[in-house]
């Protein structure tokens, strides 16, 4: 977190101009970025008068980074930082729509095979399995 040094206490709300000054990046840059970035939303009271909390502050940070240091692209950062915001139990979530949408297509490319593999599963009995499947995929051959 950027140390402002205006006497505000850390987690006040910061004007546009205050965040600007203290991290080195223009208004008409900050007010793009929340167009670019709907993470980016600072609160806008009567007037339209913008006020960054401190975590706007650390994602502006954050964006600064990806783009002019790292190279990222818009479209780069935005993705590194939806998935930096999806929670643990999201990502589990979509892991498994991923290994359903690959089971079943292993399912169709091989009718008749299928191999469930459970959480923790035992050593020997993946070993059993991957035997199995060597075994019918062998005899489908004629090996």
């Amino acid at each position: 977190m950027t140390a402002f040094d205006d006497g505000k206490d850390e987690g006040a709300l910061r004007t546009i101009g205050e965040v600007s000054e203290a991290l080195g990046i223009r208004p008409h840059v900050l007010r793009y970025w929340e167009a670019q970035f709907p993470l980016l939303k600072p609160l806008k009271r009567s007037g339209g008068r913008r006020y960054y909390r401190a975590a706007d502050v650390e994602l502006v940070q954050t964006i600064d980074r990806l783009v002019n240091r790292e190279g990222y692209t818009l479209k780069g950062a935005e993705a590194v930082l939806r998935a930096a915001a999806k929670s643990p139990l999201d990502r589990r979530q979509e892991d498994r729509r991923v290994g359903d949408r690959r089971a079943d297509a292993d399912q169709a490319a091989a009718p008749g095979v299928r191999l469930v593999v459970a959480e923790g599963p035992d050593i020997a009995e993946l070993v059993a399995g991957l035997k199995a499947v060597r075994a019918k995929l062998a005899a489908a051959l004629g090996t």
